[in-house]
């Protein structure tokens, strides 16, 4: 254990940290669509039942490893099985969250625009019609998204070079209450228009006939992507974590926290969907064109109210796709900084000049270069169907794998024991290694093949 290097300062800024990782544009968007889709509260039930068993135990197989090496994903791997393979499973989830990173920092800059123009009014009753068009321009655009994508790449990369303790920390323990609160009181809001009621139906009438195996490989797989699983962000944060952590305790807290949070980003969104007359859709439409579109047209009986709770919307957005951020960029700081020798100022330019770079490219994807193609996607969709369905599916089967059948059980069991000073949960710690060696293996895939061909 480096004794230089930083950790967190408690439990607390554990699971914030764990939690802002974990909470991002995906449970704002996509989980309350799934959820209708797929049955409404069965779904719910149907989620629940895989991030018990599925998603946490491979969160703490992230968490074992991490904690055990103290070192980046790419020094675990050596620190843990040096001279092997498996450093590629290391520089693997290194990659991936930077490229993640560069086109997710493309939808956190729509979302500063946003947010500035809810700032400015720009959602009024008049001009309702013409509100969901705007984001089709604005992105087919040039240089405004371009600007918005370089200043939240910047300040998710000035938090990172503050370091772990100053940076990352601060702004997890600050921000991650504050989200939590704006989310409450857009969800109360949403729940008082006339005919939310329909929205919550959709939200929680169960109907068990939509739980199909794919609906079950849906529910896997939004609480996979949903934790962040595979991307090694759970790992490099794990090996900041102090060696008298409970990682069960803090790994249940990060899996309620996004749990929770799901559910009420429904709350807050479907409500105020079906009160504006609105089909549901999935996606970023859904965030930059119905809900700006919902906004307006509230503004003809409540301005003041509906202003207020756009500027709350949006900035609850930009908030919770930084702090998914901030945690990609982290991870390849950690490498350049442990592996490489660089300084974490210069490590954290170089990430933030290849993520600006990537990034750019990305952008213009909906508008100048729209018509070059990779495999018949916009560079865009390219990367992002090359990270989720791919690269992030591979790194988790990987590091299940490795937490199972490489590392040695009374290793992976003393980890989880504090070595041996957390009595008491010998059942529990051995059902967790079990399902990490037998069961995740096997539901990875099976997200896998029924994504391919589902």
């Amino acid at each position: 254990m480096n004794p230089r290097r930083e950790h967190f300062g408690s439990r607390a800024a554990v699971i914030m940290a764990m939690a802002g990782s974990a909470i991002g544009l995906g449970n704002i968007w996509r989980f309350p669509y799934i959820v209708g889709e797929y049955g409404g509260a069965a779904f719910v039930l149907a989620f629940v039942i895989c991030s018990i068993f599925i998603s946490i135990p491979i969160l703490l197989c992230e968490s074992v490893i991490g904690r055990r090496s103290h070192q980046n994903t790419f020094g675990a791997m050596q620190t843990l099985a040096p001279g092997t393979g498996w450093k590629w499973l290391g520089l693997l989830t290194v990659i991936t969250p930077i490229i993640i990173v560069s086109y997710y920092s493309v939808v956190g800059g729509w979302s500063i625009a946003y947010l500035f123009k809810a700032l400015t009014f720009q959602f009024r009753p008049e001009d309702a019609e013409s509100v969901s068009g705007i984001f089709g321009q604005f992105v087919s655009s040039a240089l405004p998204p371009l600007l918005c994508h370089l200043l939240f790449i910047g300040i998710c990369s000035l938090i990172v070079f503050l370091g772990v303790k100053k940076g990352i920390e601060k702004f997890s323990k600050t921000t991650m209450p504050v989200l939590f609160v704006l989310i409450v009181l857009i969800a109360v809001y949403s729940l008082t228009l006339p005919g939310s009621g329909e929205g919550v139906r959709y939200l929680l009438a169960p109907d068990f006939s939509k739980l199909t195996p794919k609906a079950w490989a849906s529910a896997l797989g939004q609480s996979f992507f949903s934790l962040s699983l595979g991307v090694g962000t759970m790992l490099t944060y794990s090996s900041y974590v102090s060696s008298k952590e409970d990682l069960v305790l803090s790994g249940a807290g990060t899996a309620l926290s996004d749990l929770v949070f799901a559910v009420l980003a429904g709350f807050a969104i479907m409500p105020a969907v079906f009160a504006g007359g609105i089909t549901p859709g999935a996606g970023p439409g859904l965030v930059f064109e119905t809900l700006p579109y919902i906004f307006a047209k509230m503004g003809d009986a409540a301005p003041v109210a509906s202003a207020v709770v756009a500027v709350l919307f949006f900035l609850t957005i930009l908030v919770a796709a930084l702090s998914s951020a901030i945690s990609m960029v982290e991870v390849g700081v950690a490498y350049l900084s442990e592996e490489k020798g660089v300084s974490r100022g210069k490590a954290t330019l170089g990430i933030f000049l290849f993520a600006c770079i990537l990034g750019i490219f990305c952008s213009l994807s909906f508008g100048p270069l729209s018509s070059f193609r990779i495999l018949g996607n916009s560079l865009f969709d390219f990367c992002d169907k090359l990270c989720s369905n791919y690269l992030m599916v591979l790194g988790a089967l990987l590091f299940s794998v490795f937490a199972g059948w490489k590392i040695k059980k009374e290793d992976f069991l003393d980890e989880l024991s504090n070595s041996g000073s957390i009595k008491g949960r010998g059942v529990l710690n051995a059902t967790i290694y079990y399902l990490i060696k037998f069961v995740a293996p096997v539901a990875i895939l099976l997200i896998f093949v029924l994504g391919l061909f589902g």
